[in-house]
């Protein structure tokens, strides 16, 4: 599933004395890789043929303003005014279509007949002096009169004025390799997406960046009145095989649309209008467009009245004839009563205000109506998101379906500006041959080897590689009805037949009854507190059984007082059903938080790790959290996670600090201590402390960097700027010399999907495609290293960045494909690779930490706890 709702991050400067010393520069394809099985691909890209690659695309600055000199701003009006001008003007134009973004920027294909235009646009409709409603305290008096509607035309004044070139082929250039200005690539490529966001306006749709969702799109329920609503993303990309159209399915929120009573009724699981919570609904409300029944206008909600429909004043003047007479008081409700004279039931709830700061207008409730295609931009809910996931999902053959349709409806050749360019584009998917890679050899207890299937395997009848004994434990249970005592001697059994010693539990905690409604973070104070009356020695291990599954409000405060206070290692559950698998899955994450390994990888074991078993080598996977949307004081989360007790590659130890909201760059991984040589607070101490106490006091001579989270454009900085900050954080440890580094970012937030050719099924684990679809010149490949169940698969696409280590394309693909194998908690190759898994937990589970911080007035971040010495060096991973 893609979901459209990716908020905008923090810019970075890179200030004189941050730029690296060696100034990096991405690297560029060596050669492709050959291992694994042959195996015949499609893909939803749709190769794009271009008949006049000469082609200029001119690009002009757009002004709109009114008669009286005042800016218009909006794209509806503006996209309407763009469309009326071409109709008026067409001859002016020399008769060339324009592409128009709905802002300040106009593409035609060719240069207008002059650089300059100056317009004054005539707009046929209904328009308001005022938006129509009840308004209050308007003039400086107190006073004001009722609006009037107009249905004269408006004139408008455009000015049109020449910015630059941008030659198309610059795109084509870059296909074949050639060094070109990536820039003017970059502003091709945003033309023809232009052109495709003016078709989907046109059209009536919702556009959110590079996807549409019209309003006869397939939608569907997930609660609290937001429903999800399917759509297409689209995009031209240049690739090794051409230039492409990329397709692809993709979600987004959208309100119920209806009475907003309604709206609020279900937003906040109630049944009646008095139970809202009206301070909670003005949140929720704040922005929102809404139509009034009594007018048929549209309006923005700004808030809530703070008095009710029948209490709420203001002034009006009534004429006496042909004069105005005096101002007098009247409530909202008495108003649209007498108005209208219809029966008004929201008399005793709030009123919408729907105009601006300094000119109020009120309007009752049940006259208002959320409008259709709007979008839900809040954060959703645990049993929201697990609705959107569900429902959201398309197996490969209906997904393919769904894209050939489009292709078909969609008629993108028709358009008349791309006709104009001599494109055409492929009604069928792109062919591509792909290979699968042979899953690597696992071992387990008693020496055992093991090959998975297709990404899968179990712990039936094997033993834990390294099991730990779990002694000195208890069990907490924040009032689930499970049976404790059953959930223990379950797990003991289970332990046992995989090679781990257990105790009994000396103490089960139950929370009392009478606390389940009170705050989680009470909750949580008060079963610590009997915890402690209990044992005054803290137990080794606490596992906490938890009433919700995933939604949970426990265990985010849970988890800070155990890991930063208390210093016990915790394993949270909320069962539905106890058996075997369950239980083991339980203990794999248990026995890795105690320090154990459950698995490792064959040529981990034997030490025949290519390029990494001889030289001393520190991989890292970088991620960072942001806080939810509506949120922009909560701090982000920056989480790296460093391998230890080299040559294993799949122990790791986190460290975790906050940052500057919606930074994506992580600005801690080097934190030098004023008025010391040597003292260092960053992430990247920790870890390289961490390596030299496990690793047989060697310091890592090569770094592998797994980067998560970051756009192409964000590339050059996490070369320039945060391995800048890791050779800095290394030379501090009183190193001269500089590591070898190999960076690569992980990405899984894109559009490119990989179909079986022959096969209802999804790819197999292990497939990888390193030609055609690919960027023309930079080093990438798409991975699917897991076996996709539900759904349809969505491959990582790795950039690598650099190479200094200097691996063949087969060895790197092999070492990833690798890496999807030791996630310790888990019985399934992974999507990516584990280092960016587990940054990635580390992040969000940090992240449950920050949801009461805000960023204070001087603008200073408020630091994480830092985690107990007794469950710091173990932290998430073994």
């Amino acid at each position: 599933m893609e979901t459209s709702s990716s908020l905008p991050l923090s810019p970075i400067s890179i200030k004189p004395e941050q730029r690296s010393h060696r100034d990096y520069a991405i690297t560029t394809r060596l050669g492709v890789g050959t291992t694994g099985s042959p195996i015949e691909l499609c893909t939803n890209h749709f190769n794009v043929s271009v008949r006049q690659p000469d082609v200029v695309f001119y690009q002009y600055n757009v002004s709109i303003t009114t008669e009286k000199g005042d800016d218009v701003k909006g794209k509806g009006i503006g996209r309407k005014l763009m469309d009326q001008l071409f109709k008026s003007y067409s001859s002016d134009l020399d008769g060339k279509r324009l592409a128009y973004d709905g802002e300040k920027t106009l593409y035609t294909v060719g240069p207008l007949p002059q650089n300059e235009f100056d317009f004054q646009v005539i707009l046929e409709g209904s328009f308001s002096k005022r938006d129509c409603g009840v308004s209050d305290g308007g003039s400086p008096s107190g006073t004001c009169k009722r609006s009037k509607r107009s249905f004269l035309p408006r004139s408008y004044k455009v000015q049109i004025h020449f910015t630059a070139e941008i030659p198309f082929k610059s795109v084509l250039v870059t296909q074949r390799g050639a060094d070109t200005p990536d820039k003017s690539a970059q502003d091709a490529l945003r033309v023809l997406d232009t052109v495709l966001r003016q078709r989907a306006a046109g059209r009536g749709c919702l556009l959110v960046r590079q996807a549409y969702f019209h309003n006869n799109g397939y939608s569907f329920e997930v609660g609290g009145g937001v429903k999800g609503i399917k759509g297409l993303h689209s995009s031209f990309r240049p690739t090794h095989g051409g230039l492409s159209l990329n397709i692809d399915v993709s979600t987004t929120m959208i309100l119920e649309p209806g009475p907003v009573i309604k709206f609020l009724l279900a937003n906040q699981s109630v049944e009646s209008p008095r139970q809202i919570d009206w301070i909670q609904a003005a949140k929720m409300l704040k922005h929102m467009r809404v139509k009034a029944s009594h007018s048929n206008m549209e309006y923005k909600i700004i808030g809530l009245t703070t008095k009710p429909c029948n209490q709420q004043l203001f002034s009006m003047k009534i004429k006496d004839g042909e004069h105005e007479g005096q101002p007098r008081e009247i409530t909202v409700y008495d108003y649209f009563k007498q108005t209208y004279t219809a029966p008004i039931s929201s008399a005793y709830l709030p009123c919408l205000d729907v105009g601006k700061s300094n000119r109020p207008i009120y309007l009752p409730l049940e006259f208002c109506n959320l409008v259709s295609l709007q979008r839900y931009t809040k954060a959703l809910s645990g049993r929201q998101r697990a609705s959107l996931i569900e429902k959201s999902r398309q197996k490969p053959l209906e997904r393919i379906k769904t894209l050939n349709d489009a292709m078909c409806t969609n008629c993108y050749d028709e358009d008349p500006f791309l006709a104009g360019c001599g494109i055409s584009i492929e009604k069928q998917m792109t062919r591509v041959e792909g290979r699968v890679l042979k899953p690597p050899m696992l071992k387990f207890g008693k020496n055992e080897d093991f090959e998975p299937c297709n990404g899968r395997w179990n712990f039936n009848n094997k033993m834990l590689l390294e099991p730990r004994p779990i002694k000195n434990w208890a069990i907490v249970n924040f009032s689930s009805p499970c049976d404790s005592s059953y959930i223990s001697r379950e797990l003991i059994s289970c332990g046992m037949r995989k090679g781990i010693e257990i105790d009994r539990p000396f103490a089960l905690v139950e929370e009392d009854p009478q606390n389940k409604k009170a705050g989680p973070v009470e909750r949580v104070e008060k079963v610590i507190a009997k915890m402690k009356l209990k044992f005054p020695d803290p137990p080794h291990f606490i596992l906490c059984v938890l009433p919700e599954r995933k939604t949970s409000d426990i265990y985010g405060p849970w988890k800070k007082v155990c890991l930063t206070e208390e210093g016990i290692h915790t394993q949270c559950i909320s069962p539905t059903k106890i058996n075997d698998q369950y239980l083991t899955n339980v203990l794999l994450k248990i026995n890795s938080k105690l320090g154990g390994i459950n698995s490792l990888l064959g040529i981990e074991y034997s030490y025949n790790i290519p390029l990494i078993n001889k030289i001393p080598t520190l991989i890292l996977g970088m991620d960072v959290s942001h806080g939810p949307p509506g949120q922009a004081d909560v701090p982000s989360v920056a989480a790296v996670v460093g391998s230890k007790s080299w040559p294993l590659i799949s122990r790791y130890r986190a460290a975790v600090r906050t940052q500057s909201p919606r930074l994506e760059m992580i600005d801690s991984l080097f934190q030098p201590v004023e008025n010391t040589e040597k003292g260092d607070n960053g992430i990247m101490n920790e870890l390289f402390v961490e390596f030299y106490r496990t690793s047989r006091a060697r310091k890592p001579k090569q770094i592998i960097i797994f980067r998560d989270g970051v756009s192409e454009y964000q590339f050059n900085q996490v070369l320039n700027i945060e391995v800048d900050q890791i050779i800095k954080a290394y030379q501090r440890l009183g190193e001269s010399d500089v590591p070898k580094f190999t960076v690569i970012v992980a990405q899984k937030n894109h559009h490119t999907k990989l179909f079986k050719a022959k096969g209802p099924e999804n790819v197999p684990a292990g497939t990888v495609v390193d030609t055609k679809i690919v960027h023309p010149t930079n080093y990438d490949f798409y991975m699917c290293a897991h076996a996709g169940i539900l759904g349809t698969s969505r491959p990582a696409h790795y950039h690598v960045l650099l190479d200094e280590i200097g691996f063949s394309p087969d060895d790197l693909q092999n070492l990833i494909h690798s890496l999807s194998y030791v996630n310790q908690r888990s019985t399934t190759a992974t999507s990516i690779v584990a280092p960016v898994r587990y940054a990635h937990l580390a992040a969000a589970q940090f992240a449950q930490f920050t949801k009461s911080y805000d960023i204070s007035e001087d603008g200073k971040v408020p630091e994480l706890p830092r985690l107990h010495e007794k469950v710091e060096s173990n932290m998430f991973f073994c």
